[in-house]
């Protein structure tokens, strides 16, 4: 991934672990540092340096981190604070320390969860950082970063002033509080600040995702106790380092504890019978890595229930990929030539890319589309240009909604650059009166599928059928003239899912095998 990243034009690579552990973070370094780009090794920041007792997460700690990514050789220290808990007094105290013990460039990013996150990197800035985070005003604040504008105003005609054009900043803002606009629907409620995350310390990121995840389970009225189980998970895991993926695993503990109206003492007492989230599970088994001192062992025994634990680097027992073998396998499932970047993402993140290629084969390329257009469709007869690449433009103009079928489809008159087109969509506000034939899988080898619109007049396999290469499925009448489909391998017939009688369209699935390796 990084190898194919560096190519294709990231120059920056940001290292972290969600629990602090270098030795996890070595592998991606190597990479970075192999591909000749800059490598910034991050700490991610947790606790409160501030605190008359700051318990494990203390200066020495921070220190001894950064000496470790300086002896792997990053060329940047990066200060993650993904909850916005660095108060100004710690920030400054970090930034001054890790700059005199290490000399290498210092880059503080933190959130707004609690409205004054500003005031801290303004001290990142006094105390020598080298780079900051912040948000285009009318992106900015909340769970986002902190207003870059105004950190900008606050530092002008200083020592330290970043030489930010002021018009232009405010020209990018203006063009994102359009956009922004467009995405209303998806916008959280969260109205204001909070002092709460000082107690929760939930990253910025997760805080929204965590109340649309209660929001769901129908507990969003309990969200102060879920905010609570959130900060007493925390403690009962050892008080770790929450960042994707960790983060995830505390809250998905916290939602676990609130739906089943369990209170930590339960959790803790190991007489008490408690189911654990599977991810709580993986965590305890050291599948995500070790947090400074191990994991608290009593917790640790009932979570694995008598399993014994990883204790190496997750990644170092992983058996090899067979890369050839992962492209066939991937080029079938998509039905087509799979490059290296799409065999990598599918490897990171099957179910994620092969929904993506479904999406990208059935609607192409989204993306060119306007962003008001995607969102919300055309508003009566709206004309759009659409960029398909450099030099050609396509202009599209909505002329009339047909009424919908059986189906729930509607039927759509358009004109593409003047000519006259129609296409049939599914409208998902109508609910259908006559069922819809199944589709065949694109790429998938047990699905025979319909090359063209037809009746279906014989059928000559039934369920559990053996057929060999080029024994007769099922013939289609199209136009006077029928059309016999063959099988193009061995199988087994799962299912003959288009009887006699049935009229199809054109890759509507016919007969369904047995998968191949059944």
């Amino acid at each position: 991934f990084v190898q194919q990243a560096a190519h294709n034009g990231v120059d920056l690579f940001r290292v972290f672990d969600s629990l602090n552990w270098v030795e996890n973070m070595r592998v991606a370094i190597d990479a970075v540092l192999e591909s000749g780009k800059l490598c910034e090794g991050t700490i991610c920041y947790t606790g409160d340096l501030g605190a008359a007792d700051p318990g494990k997460y203390d200066l020495a700690y921070y220190v001894k981190m950064a000496e470790a990514l300086q002896a792997a050789g990053v060329h940047i220290l990066g200060i993650k604070d993904m909850a916005g808990v660095a108060k100004p007094a710690a920030t400054k105290l970090l930034v001054t320390t890790l700059k005199r013990e290490t000399g290498l460039p210092i880059h503080f990013h933190t959130h707004d969860t609690s409205g004054i996150a500003a005031a801290s990197v303004l001290a990142a800035v006094e105390a020598g950082a080298d780079a900051v985070d912040g948000a285009m005003d009318a992106m900015s604040g909340l769970t986002s970063q902190p207003n870059l504008g105004s950190i900008v105003e606050a530092l002008r005609f200083g020592a330290r002033d970043p030489g930010v054009p002021r018009q232009a900043m405010r020209d990018i803002s203006r063009y994102w509080e359009v956009v922004r606009e467009y995405y209303l629907p998806f916008e959280s409620e969260i109205r204001s600040g909070t002092a709460d995350v000082y107690r929760h310390a939930m990253p910025g990121g997760q805080y929204t995702n965590l109340r649309e995840q209660a929001r769901s389970l129908g507990i969003e009225h309990h969200w102060p106790e879920v905010a609570e189980r959130y900060a007493q998970v925390n403690e009962m895991f050892g008080d770790i380092v929450k960042v994707t993926p960790t983060s995830k695993v505390v809250g998905d503990m916290a939602l676990y504890m609130v739906t089943s109206g369990l209170a930590p003492e339960q959790v803790l007492d190991p007489a008490h019978d408690t189911g654990f989230p599977e991810s709580v599970v993986q965590l305890f088994r050291g599948e995500l890595g070790q947090p400074p001192g191990g994991w608290p062992k009593a917790l640790q025994a009932k979570v694995l229930a008598g399993e014994q634990p990883l204790l190496e680097r997750p990644g170092a027992s992983l058996p090899a990929t067979d890369l050839a073998a992962a492209r066939e396998e991937l080029q079938k499932k998509i039905g087509r030539k799979a490059d290296d970047c799409e065999l990598a993402s599918y490897l990171m993140y099957p179910k994620v890319f092969i929904e993506y290629a479904a999406h990208l084969r059935h609607y192409g390329e989204v993306a060119i589309i306007p962003t008001p257009v995607f969102l919300y469709g055309f508003k009566g007869e709206e004309e759009i240009a659409v960029d398909i690449e450099p030099g050609k433009t396509l202009i599209v103009r909505l002329l009339a909604v047909g009424d919908p079928d059986g189906e729930g489809k509607r039927k759509l008159f358009f004109e593409l650059n003047g000519q006259p087109r129609t296409v049939m969509i599914a409208d998902s506000g109508v609910t259908a009166t006559t069922v819809a034939n199944r589709r065949a899988e694109e790429g998938n080898p047990a699905h025979v599928a319909a090359p063209m619109p037809g009746l279906v007049v014989s059928v000559s396999v039934k369920e559990g059928h053996k057929v060999t290469r080029g024994d007769a499925l099922v013939s289609i009448e199209a136009m006077k003239m029928e059309t016999v489909l063959r099988a193009e391998r061995d199988a087994v017939v799962r299912a003959v899912v288009a009887p006699v009688g049935t009229q199809v369209a054109a890759h509507d699935l016919l007969v369904e095998f047995e998968p191949e390796h059944a």
